[in-house]
C-alpha cells in the first residue's frame, strides 16, 4: 500500500476515534435515554461534547478533499516522497487538531487546521499538473 493510501486509511481510522469519542461524551451529557430516542428533536450539546462533536464534524468535511486529492494522486500514479509527506503533514494536523479544539488552543487551532488544509491543497493542485 502506498503511503498516501495508508495515510487515507489512518485518517479514516481518526474519523472513528473522533466518533468514539464524541459518543462517549454526548451519552454522558445528555444520558442514555435521550441518546438511544429519536431524536425528533435537535440535541444541543455543549463543553466538551459539543466541541468532540464539531471537531468530527469538521473532519468529515476535510477528509472529503483529502480522499479526492488520494484517489486522484494514487491513480493517476503521481505520488512521490512530497505527496507522502504532504499526507503525513496532513494526519498529523488533523491528529492535533482534536486536542486543539476541544481545549480551546487559540490561535493554534487555526494554524493547525491551516497546515492540514495546505497540505490537502498540495495535494489537489500537484494531481493537476
Amino acid at each position: 500500500m502506498t503511503p498516501e493510501l495508508t495515510a487515507l486509511t489512518l485518517a479514516a481510522l481518526l474519523q472513528v476515534l473522533q466518533f468514539v469519542a464524541y459518543s462517549v461524551a454526548a451519552n454522558r451529557q445528555v444520558g442514555t435515554k435521550t441518546a438511544m430516542g429519536p431524536r425528533d428533536e435537535q440535541i444541543h450539546l455543549t463543553g466538551t461534547a459539543g466541541r468532540l462533536q464539531r471537531a468530527m464534524n469538521n473532519h468529515f468535511e476535510g477528509l472529503i478533499l483529502f480522499s479526492i486529492a488520494i484517489m486522484v494522486i494514487t491513480y493517476s500514479g503521481q505520488n512521490d516522497d512530497k505527496t507522502a509527506l504532504a499526507c503525513a503533514a496532513y494526519l498529523i494536523a488533523r491528529t492535533l487538531y482534536v486536542p486543539a479544539y476541544v481545549f480551546g488552543w487559540v490561535p493554534w487551532r487555526s494554524l493547525i487546521w491551516a497546515v492540514g488544509f495546505i497540505a490537502t491543497l498540495y495535494l489537489l493542485l500537484t494531481a493537476l499538473m
